[in-house]
């Protein structure tokens, strides 16, 4: 009897994998590490055929791990970072930088592209609608102009361009179906549109013929559908058996959504006052919608990247986990970022704050936009800001600024609730996932800040559970989402804001808003 789902979640660092039942118990878990090269500044890539092994390890132990017989395992999904995969007409990996074709993939965060994403905002294209009217050098339109650009030769060879989770379905199925929620969130794809390709804005950036060189399909699959049944070799290589099929992929932010907001999907008045808030390396926040609303800055509203007939908006920080990992890294007591190092700096930021209160670095301020600001003010070129230092290079020191970058990350998600506010969005409960939930700090400031209800759901990772639900209808354990979602979703405690610390917070935001004023006025200032 099949009545399993193996979930795959790839990350940036990561491959992790679980098993899942049709309640969505998690029976066991594995994680493996997956290899990132950094050849120049704002350059990063993946070995895809790494990334492969990673994902088929990971499985094979988190198989092992729950002492299930693998027979018993109904279907596979994957959730992956939107990194572009390059392969040439005979499906071999193509480098995407130097000479060593091992190299074949754009990490998500590779900013090389920047340039081309302000070709694309300067055409101002109605396309553009669907993403803050602003293009990200994270999206893939960009990173294949970068290419077309700047790797001639490598892109007369192509023949396969793939999001992450597209390229993972590919390899293990032999299938070049594609996701709609790749396909809409990252490639300007139009899932709302009869003609989703809009060849007026390809023709306009240089990429008319996208189509015959990354062989991508004019339609895509919804989300709980299947793209095919393992081959025998990738059954082999996974553990598996050529009886499982492959789930369609989904964006890792997008699987982590639905993994907090699943429980809602019959309940559309609910629903609408859901917000999912994803924290790890960066953090991305989304919520669903029964009609679009456009805005400057948030990327959608993006037709049903994972629900029927909803839209979904998202908006979110370049750069969160990994600034406190900088933050760490580059002080003179701060050493390795490692969880335990972590660990220490905010157990003697709890004690600081017993000591100090509100006075803690009260003069320092941080605009956290150390690799851009994703939203709202969709400006790429952004840079981070910090007021209020002195000599002090003592330990302390490091915890008074780890504590204030904190307190920056938290008000940046308040910049972009209230943003949303102005758009006609109405939210009162914000749902997390992610590292983030394993900081104290974050997860105290994330409610006080911002004012919402905060709910932590009571599973190990809202990520892979996400993806377990999309594999669990694709498997026919349950009949949709909206079922998948109520039946799989473990339930979570919420947590109140403190009234006793809003107006700090209230001035702390009024600074912040300040210092990005400041900062563009000093950068407006004609010499």
């Amino acid at each position: 009897m099949r009545d399993l789902i193996v979930a795959v979640d790839i990350g940036t660092g990561s491959a992790r994998a679980g098993v899942f039942d049709r309640s969505g118990a998690l029976l066991g878990r594995s994680e493996h590490a997956i290899a990132m090269r950094r050849p120049a500044a704002d350059y990063a890539e993946h070995d895809s055929e790494d990334i492969w092994k990673a994902t088929c390890a990971a499985v094979r132990v988190a198989v092992a791990a729950s002492g299930v017989d693998a027979s018993r395992v109904a279907a596979l999904g994957v959730d992956a970072t939107c990194s572009l995969v390059m392969r040439d007409t005979e499906g071999r990996p193509l480098a995407v930088s130097g000479a060593d074709d091992h190299w074949d993939t754009i990490v998500w965060l590779d900013h090389r592209a920047l340039r081309e994403a302000d070709i694309c905002t300067q055409t101002a294209h109605p396309v553009l609608a669907h993403s803050g009217f602003v293009m990200s050098p994270e999206m893939q339109m960009p990173k294949l102009m970068w290419l077309k650009r700047h790797q001639p030769e490598q892109w007369a060879r192509a023949g396969y361009v793939f999001d992450l989770a597209d390229f993972i379905t590919w390899r293990a199925t032999g299938s070049n179906a594609r996701s709609r929620c790749t396909m809409t969130a990252k490639w300007c794809y139009l899932s709302h549109e009869a003609k989703p390709w809009n060849e007026s804005f390809l023709q306009v950036i240089g990429l008319e013929d996208m189509d015959r060189r990354g062989l991508l399909p004019h339609d895509t699959l919804a989300a709980g559908e299947a793209v095919g049944q393992l081959t025998p070799q990738a059954a082999a290589d996974l553990g598996l058996d050529a009886g499982c099929v492959v789930a369609t992929g989904l964006i890792d932010a997008y699987a982590g959504t639905l993994g907090l907001l699943g429980p809602f999907a019959g309940e559309p008045e609910m629903l609408e006052r859901q917000l999912a808030l994803i924290g790890g390396t960066s953090s991305c926040i989304a919520a669903f919608a029964r009609d679009k609303k456009f805005g400057h800055g948030t990327w959608g509203p993006y037709y049903e990247v994972l629900l029927p007939e909803w839209w979904l908006v998202e908006a979110g920080q370049s750069a969160t986990g990994a600034l406190l990992d900088h933050i760490v890294r580059s002080h003179s007591a701060g050493g390795e970022p490692s969880t335990r190092n972590h660990a220490r700096i905010v157990a003697r930021i709890r004690e600081m704050l017993e000591e100090e209160g509100v006075a803690l670095a009260a003069r320092m301020h941080v605009l956290p936009d150390f690799h851009g600001n994703r939203a709202p003010l969709a400006d790429p070129h952004a840079l981070g800001v910090i007021s209020g230092l002195t000599l002090d290079a003592s330990f302390d020191g490091l915890c008074r600024l780890y504590w204030r970058t904190c307190v920056a990350i938290a008000l940046g998600i308040r910049h972009i609730l209230e943003t949303f506010g102005e758009r006609g969005y109405r939210f009162d409960t914000l749902h997390v996932a992610g590292g983030h939930v394993r900081n104290p700090l974050l997860m105290e400031l994330y409610r006080d800040v911002t004012g919402c209800r905060v709910v932590v759901p009571e599973t190990e990772d809202s990520v892979l559970l996400g993806t377990a639900m999309v594999a669990a209808v694709a498997g026919g354990l349950h009949a949709d989402l909206s079922e998948a979602g109520a039946a799989m979703y473990p339930g979570g405690p919420a947590f109140l804001p403190d009234p006793a610390r809003k107006a700090g917070y209230d001035r702390d935001y009024k600074r912040f808003l300040a210092l990005h004023r400041h900062r563009a006025e000093l950068e407006n200032l004609d010499v």
